[in-house]
């Protein structure tokens, strides 16, 4: 599992985008199965939910996530949904 460098040069919310972003390419998080919840995430990271807000949104605006109301957050398609 990667880690958070809390006191590097690259912002906290960049880096966990990194980590999910590199799961999402490898297929350990395959389209259309939802990530890590906010609390998973807080967990396993040791990050605030606003970091986590803010990295789900940088992926979002990537097209690599996208959101289900009520359900989550769930890994795009590669072919774009």
């Amino acid at each position: 599992m990667e880690q958070i460098d809390h006191e590097g040069p690259i912002p906290v919310y960049q880096q966990l985008a990194n980590i999910l972003r590199a799961q999402i390419a490898a297929g350990t998080l395959p389209p259309g199965r939802p990530i890590p919840s906010e609390r998973t995430l807080v967990q396993t990271y040791g990050v605030a939910v606003g970091t986590i807000k803010k990295a789900i949104q940088l992926l979002r605006d990537e097209g690599l996530v996208y959101t289900v109301i009520g359900r989550g957050v769930y890994v795009a398609s590669q072919n774009g949904g």
